[in-house]
Order: structure tokens, then sequence, then C-alpha cells
């Protein structure tokens, strides 16, 4: 396995799927590589928790 460079779906930026997050992804059964770069899954991510209602 080597390092692949990806194109992020939401800013075209590229970005690096290292070795071992190829190796993390393989080890959770994940079969597709990631489509977003890590700055815009992370502000996916904070604007999916933001839209929850109140937790009870």
């Amino acid at each position: 396995m080597e390092d692949k460079t990806l194109q992020c779906k939401d800013c075209g930026a590229e970005f690096v799927f290292t070795v071992g997050e190829q190796a993390f992804y393989k080890e959770k059964g994940f079969e597709n590589e990631p489509q977003r770069c890590p700055d815009c899954r992370r502000a996916r991510k904070l604007a999916r928790s933001q839209n929850r209602g109140p937790r009870y």
C-alpha cells in the first residue's frame, strides 16, 4: 500500500489518504475511500451536530 492523493468533493482541494488511514479504514470494514478532506469532514460533522434538537 502507498499514500493516495484524493480530491475533496466539497471544496476540490487535494488531500493525502495515508497508508495509516487506509489501514484504519480496512480494519473498520469501510469499503469506500473518504470523499472529503479533513477540514470539510470536520465542518460537516460540526454542522450536523449543531442541527440536532435538544438531548434528553
